[in-house]
C-alpha cells in the first residue's frame, strides 16, 4: 500500500468531493429512515494513552487506527518524501525478519497492517481476525520499535516512490493540483508534495529516513481509535503492548496553516486536448462555529452529484464538462475550499466564468429553503454509510480525534445540521464564499486564458 493515506471519504468532517462528481447523486434518506445516528463510543485509557473504542462482536474482527501530528510537515527542505519513505519502510521488515519474512507472517494470520503520512500526520493501523490479534499487535510493535531499513528495502521503496512521483505529474491533473497547493501556501509543508518528488526521494539517504522515525514515533501526542470484536479492558492490554517501546516524549510541533493566498489564476502549459482546473479559497477552521453550516452550502453549491448548482449549470445546462465538484480539504485543523473540473481547451473560460458566476450566486443570496433541506436530509441521512466496517469506523474516529471532536460529537449531529436555519446559511455563504478571490491553476492549453 501507498505510504501516501488518503483521509477516508468523511462526509461529516469536510473530505474534498473535488475530482469530478459522479454520474448520479446517491438516494436522498426514506422518509421513515432514523431520526439520528450515534455510534456507542467508549473512552479507554492504559499506560497514558486514550483510546476510542466501539465494540462491536457480530464479527470477529478488530481494526486499529492511530496517529501522530507531524507527517510530511517535519519532511525536511530538500527531502520532501522522506517522511512518506519512513513509512512505507516499516512494513519492509523488522526485528529479526527481513521484508519477505515480515510479509509472510502477516499473510498467514490474514493481517493488514498499514503505515503512511499526510500533510500533517503520521498514520498506523490494522485490522485483523481476533484469534490473530496478538500476532497483530507482535508484529505492529516489531516494525515500529525495530524497523530494519535494509539497504534493498530502501531501494526498492526509493524506487517505487519516485515511480509514483513521475507518475502524478505525467497528467494534467496532478500538474494542476501540485500547482494549485505550491501557490496556495507557498513556503510552507502544505505546499509541497507530501510524497516528495523523484529529485527530492533521491537526496534522502537512509540515516533521514531513521532521523525521522526518532522525530515521530513517541508515546505522547498518540491518537488511538479500536472498533471491532474487542472489550475495552482487552484493548487496555493491547494498548500497553502495541506501544511499548516507543520514546517518551512527542513529536516536535509544526508550523500553524498560514492564511490561504489568494493567487489568482495560472496557466500550466500542458500539450493535451483537454485542460485540468483546480480551483479554491480559504475555508475554515475546524472549531469554527459555521464548520457544520459550510457542510450544507458547499453541498448545496458544489457538493457530489447533480443536485449541486454547480453540476447543474457546468453539465445538465451547458455540457461543459462530464462532472465538476468541490469541498473542504482539511489540514492541520483548518479546511480549504478545494474543486476540479476537467473539459475541452475551448471550453475552459466558459466553465470557470459559470463556475464564478454560481459562487457569487450562492455568496449573495444564499441557498433556499428546498435547498436546505435536501442537503441536511443528504448529509444525516447518509452518514451511516460512513461507518460500514471496522476498519472505517476505526479511521472515521480517528478523523474525528484528530479535528478535534468530542466524544458524544456524532450523537448530536443530526440536530445540529437540522437546527441550522436557511437565514444562517445565507450569512455563512456571504460570509466565507470569496468569488472574487478564487484562486484557479489550469493545466493544459485552453483557449482564451
Amino acid at each position: 500500500m501507498s505510504a501516501i493515506r488518503p483521509r477516508p471519504v468523511f462526509a461529516a468532517e469536510g473530505a474534498a468531493e473535488g475530482g469530478g462528481a459522479p454520474l448520479q447523486d446517491a438516494p436522498l434518506p426514506r422518509p421513515d429512515a432514523p431520526a439520528a445516528f450515534s455510534l456507542p463510543i467508549q473512552r479507554v485509557e492504559a499506560e497514558g494513552i486514550s483510546a476510542w473504542l466501539v465494540e462491536d462482536h457480530a464479527v470477529p474482527v478488530v481494526a486499529l487506527s492511530w496517529s501522530w501530528r507531524g507527517g510530511a510537515a517535519l519532511d525536511p527542505d530538500g527531502q520532501e518524501g522522506t517522511a512518506a519513505m519512513a513509512a512505507a519502510l516499516l512494513t519492509e521488515g523488522a526485528g529479526p525478519l527481513r521484508a519477505v519474512e515480515f510479509g509472510d507472517a502477516l499473510r498467514d494470520e490474514a493481517i493488514s497492517l498499514n503505515f503512511g503520512v499526510e500533510r500533517d500526520n503520521f498514520e498506523g493501523g490494522f485490522r485483523a481476525l481476533a484469534d490473530a490479534l496478538p500476532d497483530a499487535v507482535r508484529l505492529g510493535r516489531l516494525a515500529m520499535v525495530e524497523p530494519r531499513l535494509d539497504a534493498d528495502a530502501v531501494e526498492r521503496v526509493r524506487a517505487r516512490a519516485a515511480a509514483a512521483a513521475r507518475r502524478s505529474l505525467e497528467t494534467p491533473r496532478g500538474q494542476a493540483g501540485r500547482g494549485f497547493w505550491a501557490r496556495a501556501f507557498p513556503g510552507h509543508p502544505a505546499g509541497r508534495p507530501s510524497g516528495g518528488t523523484a529529485e527530492s526521494l533521491a537526496a534522502v539517504p537512509t540515516e533521514a529516513i531513521r532521523a525521522a522515525l526518532s522525530r515521530q514515533l513517541h508515546r505522547d501526542g498518540l491518537l488511538v481509535c479500536a472498533a471491532g470484536a474487542i472489550t475495552p479492558e482487552a484493548l487496555k492490554g493491547v494498548l500497553a503492548r502495541l506501544f511499548d517501546g516507543l520514546p517518551a516524549g512527542a513529536p516536535p510541533a509544526v508550523a500553524p496553516l498560514p492564511p490561504f493566498n489568494a493567487f489568482g489564476q495560472a496557466v500550466l502549459p500542458v500539450s493535451s486536448p483537454q485542460s485540468a482546473v483546480v480551483f479554491g479559497q480559504a475555508g475554515l477552521a475546524a472549531e469554527d462555529p459555521d464548520w457544520e453550516a459550510l457542510q450544507v452550502v458547499l453541498r448545496i453549491l458544489a457538493g457530489g452529484g447533480f443536485a449541486s448548482r454547480l453540476m447543474h449549470s457546468v453539465r445538465e445546462q451547458r455540457g461543459l464538462a462530464y462532472g465538476i465538484g468541490a469541498g473542504l480539504d482539511v489540514m492541520f485543523r483548518r479546511g480549504t475550499i478545494v474543486g476540479s473540473v476537467a473539459t475541452e481547451n475551448a471550453r475552459v473560460a466558459e466553465t470557470l466564468s459559470v463556475t464564478r458566476e454560481e459562487w457569487a450566486r450562492m455568496a449573495a443570496e444564499g441557498p433556499t429553503e428546498a435547498e436546505r433541506e435536501d442537503a441536511v436530509a443528504y448529509l444525516t441521512g447518509s452518514l451511516p454509510l460512513q461507518f460500514t466496517d471496522s476498519r472505517r469506523v476505526a479511521e472515521s474516529l480517528l478523523v474525528l480525534r484528530q479535528n478535534g471532536r468530542p466524544l458524544d460529537w456524532l450523537a448530536g449531529r443530526a440536530a445540529r445540521l437540522r437546527a441550522i436555519p436557511v437565514e444562517r446559511l445565507k450569512q455563512v455563504a456571504a460570509r466565507v464564499l470569496q468569488p472574487e478571490a478564487l484562486a484557479v491553476v489550469v493545466a493544459g492549453q485552453p483557449v482564451g486564458l
